[in-house]
C-alpha cells in the first residue's frame, strides 16, 4: 500500500464517523427532545449539511465517498480499481461502527433504544421488496449527483453542496419509508452497535443495485468522447491515488499525465505542443 493511501483511508473513516455521528445523532436527539426535536426536516438537513461540508473539506485529500455504494459505483464506472474500492469500503464500515458505538456510549438506552441509534428501518406497510426498490431509486439519484458534481470534470465543481442536497431530498421522501440510507454503512454502524439486524439485506441490496445502475449509466451512456472524461487531478473524490499512478489505474484515469509526458518528450525535439491537462486548465 502506498504511503499516500493511508491519509485517504483515514479521511474516509473519519469523514464517515462524523457524517453518521451527526446524522444518526440527530435521530437520537429527536427522541430525546420530543415535539421540540428536529423532526424529519431537521434530520434530513443534519445528514445533508454534514455530508456537504465533509465532502468539501476532505475532497482535497482524495476522500469524500463515505458510502460503500458510491465506491462501488465508481468501480463499476471504471474509475477506481477493485483493490482501492475495497479499502475504501473497509474504512467506511470502521467509521460507521465507531459512530454507532460512540452514540450508544454517549446517550442513555432510553434515548437511543426507540430508534436503535438511528438504524434505518422499514415503515409501516413497506415490504422488504418495496424497501429494496425505494433504496435503489434513491441511491441512483445520489450517485448521479456524485458523478455529475465531484467525479466528472466536465461539470461545475460545486464541492459537496449538491451531494448534501441530494441526500436531504432523498431523506425527505424516503425517510419514513426505509430510513433513506442510500448507504450500506449508514445501516451497518448503528445496527451493529444496537443489535437491530432486521431485514439487513434491504440496505445492502438496494443501495448497491442503485449504485450499479448509476455507475453503468455514467460509463456507457453519459461518458463523453475524448479527454474531457479524464478526472481533473486533485479535483475528484477518491481518485487521486490512481491519477498519481500508485495503483493500477483503470481505463481513462491518468491519461492526462501520460499525454503531458508525451508532450514534454516532443518538446525536446523542437516542438512545443500543449498537453491535454493544460488545455483543460485553459477551458476552466
Amino acid at each position: 500500500m502506498s504511503e499516500r493511501t493511508w491519509p485517504v483511508l483515514v479521511a474516509e473513516a473519519v469523514g464517515t464517523f462524523l457524517f453518521f455521528f451527526v446524522g444518526a445523532g440527530a435521530i437520537v436527539v429527536n427522541t430525546v427532545a420530543g415535539p421540540g426535536g428536529p423532526g424529519l426536516v431537521g434530520v434530513a438537513l443534519a445528514h445533508g449539511l454534514a455530508l456537504a461540508v465533509l465532502v468539501s473539506a476532505l475532497a482535497a485529500v482524495g476522500s469524500g465517498h463515505f458510502n460503500p455504494a458510491v465506491s462501488f459505483a465508481v468501480w463499476v464506472a471504471g474509475r477506481m480499481s477493485a483493490a482501492r474500492a475495497g479499502m475504501f469500503v473497509l474504512a467506511q464500515l470502521a467509521g460507521a461502527l465507531a459512530a454507532g458505538l460512540a452514540l450508544r456510549a454517549l446517550f442513555a438506552p432510553a434515548a437511543w433504544g426507540p430508534t436503535s441509534i438511528g438504524t434505518p428501518a422499514l415503515g409501516g406497510g413497506v415490504s422488504p421488496a418495496a424497501g429494496i426498490a425505494i433504496e435503489a431509486v434513491l441511491t441512483v439519484m445520489l450517485v448521479l449527483v456524485v458523478f455529475g458534481t465531484a467525479v466528472d470534470d466536465r461539470a461545475p465543481q460545486l464541492g459537496g453542496l449538491a451531494i448534501g442536497l441530494a441526500v436531504a431530498a432523498d431523506i425527505l421522501m424516503g425517510g419514513p419509508l426505509t430510513g433513506a440510507a442510500m448507504n450500506p454503512a449508514r445501516w451497518f454502524g448503528p445496527a451493529l452497535a444496537s443489535g437491530a439486524l432486521d431485514n439487513w439485506y434491504v440496505w445492502w441490496i438496494g443501495p448497491l443495485v442503485g449504485a450499479g445502475i448509476a455507475g453503468l449509466l455514467y460509463r456507457y451512456a453519459f461518458a463523453g468522447p475524448g479527454p474531457e472524461m479524464v478526472p481533473a487531478h486533485g479535483a475528484t473524490i477518491g481518485l487521486e491515488e490512481e491519477a498519481e499512478g500508485s495503483l493500477d489505474a483503470p481505463e481513462g484515469v491518468g491519461q492526462n499525465e501520460h499525454a503531458h509526458q508525451h508532450d514534454e518528450d516532443a518538446g525536446h525535439h523542437g516542438h512545443d505542443p500543449m498537453s491535454l491537462s493544460q488545455q483543460g486548465d485553459q477551458r476552466l
